[in-house]
């Protein structure tokens, strides 16, 4: 009989993987506004942990907890590369069977693997064969005719037989023939179908995905699910996490210091980890193209992008620009926290 691990009480809300968006600075950004979300990579495949010539796996101890979504469709190069992944600290392994991307099926994995069950069953065996850290799979509903409740619970009991720790289902089909972007948008969500698949499935974590905009709705459901992930939400508008350990962990505010802290002050308590990214060679742009969202629906947010995007990119651009780019915005009146009405 398979062992389940039990995944940890920060599963409750995930940042979603978002291929070239889910980097190692964004990470550690979201991690100075919550202490507790559960952060994933960016989908990374199997060839570029074992073959490629960069270091796809680099992160900061900070980040913890932390997971590393692989992409991969050979069991044989999916367990290698968790066990890479393991032995780099990663706390969880989480397998895409969900992605639609052109070049995720040209590898035929992603949502590709939602069509060969017995391949998905395999895969997920053999990284949980590989490693001792959970295993979760992200998948959809279903995918192109392969859809309804049926196939999702079939989908769900494959999963749940191969020994996989967690499911986290984005609450819509995948369709292999429109754009990614499409598929972000025009399959019908269906919650509900994700909180009966908790319903039947009581003893597995389920977490839920798809267009969940606030904090408000990832409360809503968790009444259904044992967790929630977000992704383009969060990056439109990363301040919505500054409330998020009060909120959704149940922490205490933070003693001594105004809360939430301002929007400012939270790009400020960077400028330490900025700072040394400079100094290891690092381009101020790879980091401050995550800030673009942080004055969402303020007066001067544009002014503050638009700031940003001219002058991040330039030789030798540091803390300065960014400090030129809040005081754009200084005096706004969401500047300490107040959401414009404008």
């Amino acid at each position: 009989m398979i062992s389940r691990k039990t995944l940890p009480p920060e599963a409750r809300l995930s940042l979603a993987p978002m291929l070239d968006l889910t980097d190692r600075h964004l990470r550690y950004f979201l991690r100075t506004l919550s202490r507790h979300i559960y952060l994933y990579t960016e989908m990374i495949s199997t060839g570029a942990i074992i073959y490629g010539s960069r270091d796809y796996l680099r992160f900061d101890d900070f980040e913890h907890p932390v997971a590393l979504q692989l992409g991969g469709s050979d069991p044989h190069d999916m367990a290698k590369a968790a066990r890479i992944g393991e032995g780099r600290g990663y706390d969880e392994i989480n397998i895409n069977a969900g992605c639609p991307s052109s070049r995720v099926q040209a590898g035929t994995f992603g949502a590709v693997l939602m069509k060969n069950l017995p391949l998905l069953s395999a895969v997920i065996r053999a990284v949980k064969d590989a490693v001792s850290v959970p295993v979760t799979v992200k998948t959809r509903l279903g995918v192109d005719d392969l859809a309804g409740y049926d196939f999702t619970s079939r989908l769900v009991s494959a999963i749940q037989d191969a020994g996989a720790d967690g499911v986290i289902i984005h609450a819509r089909n995948a369709c292999l023939d429109i754009s990614p972007r499409d598929n972000r948008e025009k399959p019908p969500l269906d919650y509900e179908a994700v909180y009966r698949i908790k319903r039947d499935f009581p003893d597995l974590f389920v977490g839920i995905n798809g267009n969940i905009m606030d904090l408000d709705a990832a409360t809503a459901h968790l009444r259904h699910v044992d967790g929630v992930m977000m992704g383009r939400a969060l990056y439109r508008d990363p301040y919505i996490l500054e409330d998020a350990d009060f909120r959704i962990f149940g922490e205490e505010r933070r003693a001594g210091a105004p809360n939430p802290r301002s929007r400012a002050q939270v790009i400020r308590d960077m400028y330490p980890y900025i700072e040394q990214e400079l100094s290891r060679g690092e381009l101020l742009k790879h980091i401050t193209r995550h800030f673009t969202g942080m004055f969402q629906s303020c007066p001067n947010a544009r002014k503050f992008r638009q700031y940003l995007s001219m002058n991040q990119h330039l030789p030798g651009a540091g803390i300065e620009v960014l400090e030129e780019a809040l005081r754009l915005v200084s005096g706004d009146s969401c500047e300490n926290g107040e959401v414009s009405e404008a």
